[in-house]
């Protein structure tokens, strides 16, 4: 056995030191059928001596079963989403930006690289070994795609030993795409099989990752180039150009295109090489990523509300054609935005057929003077979204009709508002088809109503078999509804059943936001909880009474009036009260403001409390809960476990405390 167990460490060395060579050095060192050879031997011993088959071997790539939907995963640092430079001009901007928040005379250099035009991910290796891989979402969950992730070569399942360490826990973050060669074969597989062909490398790339079914995506010819870093325990770096030499170490592919930079200058000459040398990569891309280089540096500059201060996207010109527009239409969308969409005659960009193209909303069409007949210059905007560039006024005949979107829904009828400072049109009914999958997944989330096992693939299994057709449906639903449904046994249906009754009692604050009206979040509907008491004063209340509450600006208090003076919006929530939700009243009071100016951050896990209850308590006292580290918070609770946020606070001087020294502050 010894003996066996010898030749299966062999096996594997063998093939992964054949995948490193492969796929991160470009060097193939045996042939496809040696290759084929080395991995039959490997399964037929592993099938033999089933005891001897590991997470990491080379032959489980495979084999997991379908999945019947994905999980979602909360990623421990968000995976920001970056801001676009659109042009040289704002690259500038953007490095002058840099140099003005940092201490002057500070040097500062720059990692430039290629931004993949592909779907962002992240993976997890614990002690070395690759445990769970999930898509970036919406920055801060995702769903986890493991098994899929599994099936790409070029990501290892277990890190490369001997020049570095290996981290009890890394996270990588990277872009997996199709090559364009790839993708043109995979399209002429796909037409000789008699399916249909796909749109475009990007779009193959991200629906093979999201097959249920592994075997699926284990046919695609997808790869990865890794850049980022997410968590990192047992190994430190100060530059973010030290870790992308860890990488090919530990076994990760890294873009052999990424160059340093230390001048704007130099900087614009890289964007112009590289956007000039577009068409002869072998993938796509739409720009390039500029980061500064230092972590220390990094921390320094800190974060906006959704992306970095240290990094932005250099945007490459669109591919532009020129076409005609057919007919103006406007589009409800899943938040109830109402969205002109310009019907065109096809035409080919970029390698995509495009028959559609955003037109924004009104003050783009009137800024534009864009009208129904007219010939106008498209490009896709990212090279993704497909825009009109501009009017060619000089082929006007007089049959051209301007555009207005019209007063009411589309889908349902509802009066269509917008709102003062709003560029966007809004459908005011919370129960409008178009948008109704949406607001029943907000109004039953964790925050909102709270409603246990509703999560959002049973809400479009509702609404499609329509069992619900508004929020207030949900409390009339029967056990009998339930058990009729796909994969719906009885106890799960009687669990929903179960959290639905439980729902029905809830605040007043929790409540408000649950109905999703817009511009008033969590901490808005806590703001008029306790200026109001009762959801009844709330409905009554004048715009005149709204705006004077502090913290209540004019757009808000109108959202609220437009929300109100929506009839079926009322209908709703009548029907709400008759399925049996109960608001409990408070009594409007002003909490003391004891935290009032400070910010917090939560890391591990807390003994007496969760940590949006623990997030809750500080905005409750006029404090704010924050998600990253930086030098201008006062205060870093530390629970079990805590992450590298706490390290973090140390390096950064920042006070730490336990949850009973928390505790103490509250009291």
């Amino acid at each position: 056995m010894r003996e066996i167990k010898e030749k299966v460490n062999q096996l594997r060395e063998l093939i992964n030191s054949a995948n490193y060579n492969y796929y991160i050095l470009d060097n193939p060192t045996i042939s496809d059928a040696e290759y084929d050879r080395l991995m039959r031997e490997l399964k037929n011993l592993e099938n033999k001596y089933s005891e001897l088959i590991t997470p990491d071997s080379p032959t489980q790539r495979v084999g997991a079963k379908p999945l019947s939907e994905f999980n979602t995963v909360v990623h421990r640092i968000p995976l920001l989403s970056l801001d676009n430079a659109m042009n040289e001009n704002e690259i500038r901007d953007f490095v002058a930006r840099t140099y003005r928040g940092l201490p002057p005379g500070e040097i500062v250099q720059f990692v430039c690289e290629p931004k993949i035009d592909g779907l962002a991910i992240e993976l997890l290796y614990e002690n070395g070994f690759f445990v769970s891989g999930s898509t970036r979402g919406d920055g801060v969950t995702g769903e986890d795609i493991t098994q899929n992730l599994k099936t790409i070569r070029s990501i290892p399942l277990s890190l490369r030993k001997g020049k570095l360490p290996i981290p009890s826990l890394l996270e990588v973050r990277g872009e997996v795409y199709m090559d364009r060669e790839e993708f043109k074969r995979l399209n002429e597989q796909q037409l000789k099989e008699g399916k249909p062909p796909f749109a475009n490398p990007r779009n193959s790339a991200a629906g093979s990752l999201r097959q249920l079914d592994p075997k699926v995506t284990a046919k695609r010819p997808l790869n990865i180039f890794c850049y980022s870093l997410g968590t990192c325990e047992g190994i430190s770096f100060s530059t973010h150009s030290e870790f992308l030499k860890a990488l090919p170490l530990w076994g990760f592919r890294v873009n052999p295109l990424i160059e340093m930079c230390s001048s704007v200058e130099e900087i614009i000459n890289y964007y112009r090489k590289v956007e000039s040398n577009r068409k002869s990569i072998s993938y796509d891309i739409d720009g390039v990523v500029f980061k500064v280089n230092s972590f220390a540096q990094q921390e320094t500059l800190g974060i906006k509300s959704r992306s970095p201060r240290w990094a932005i996207a250099g945007k490459f010109k669109a591919q532009q054609e020129i076409t005609q527009i057919i007919d103006i239409i406007a589009s409800t969308g899943r938040t109830g935005s109402i969205t002109p969409v310009a019907k065109l005659n096809p035409v080919e960009v970029g390698g995509v057929t495009i028959s559609n193209a955003t037109l924004h909303n009104q003050d783009e069409i009137t800024r534009k003077d864009i009208r129904e007949k007219d010939w106008v210059v498209i490009q896709r905007a990212g090279d993704v979204i497909p825009q009109v560039v501009k009017v060619i006024t000089e082929r006007r005949t007089g049959e051209e009709k301007p555009y207005h979107i019209p007063p009411i829904c589309p889908v349902c009828g509802a009066h269509v508002v917008r709102d003062e400072g709003e560029a966007k049109h809004y459908c005011q009914n919370i129960n409008c088809p178009a948008r109704i999958k949406r607001s029943i997944q907000h109004f039953v989330s964790k925050r909102a109503m709270n409603i246990d096992g509703l999560g959002d693939k049973l809400v479009e299994q509702l609404v499609d078999e329509g069992l619900i057709k508004n929020v207030a449906d949900l409390y009339f639903l029967k056990k009998d509804n339930l058990v009729k449904l796909e994969r719906m046994a009885d106890k799960s249906a009687q669990n929903i059943i179960d959290a639905l009754r439980k729902s029905k009692n809830t605040t007043l604050a929790k409540f408000i936001y649950a109905l999703g009206i817009r511009n008033v979040g969590e901490h808005m509907g806590k703001v008029l909880e306790k200026s109001f008491g009762t959801f009844e004063k709330l409905m009554s209340a004048t715009y005149e009474e709204l705006e004077a509450i502090e913290g209540v600006g004019p757009i808000v208090a109108q959202s609220i009036r437009n929300f109100f003076d929506e009839k079926a919006n009322i209908d709703t929530i009548k029907r709400l009260y008759e399925g049996g939700v109960k608001i409990s009243e408070v009594i409007a009071q002003t909490e003391e403001k004891k935290f009032e100016g400070k910010t917090f951050i939560f890391t591990g896990t807390l003994s007496t409390m969760t940590r949006n209850e623990a997030k809750d308590l500080v905005e409750k006292f006029g404090g704010k809960a924050s998600s990253s580290v930086s030098k201008k918070m006062d205060y870093v609770v530390v629970g079990e476990n805590p992450g590298s946020k706490a390290d973090k606070a140390n390096n950064l001087g920042v006070k730490i405390l336990s949850e009973e020294e928390f505790k103490s502050l509250l009291e």
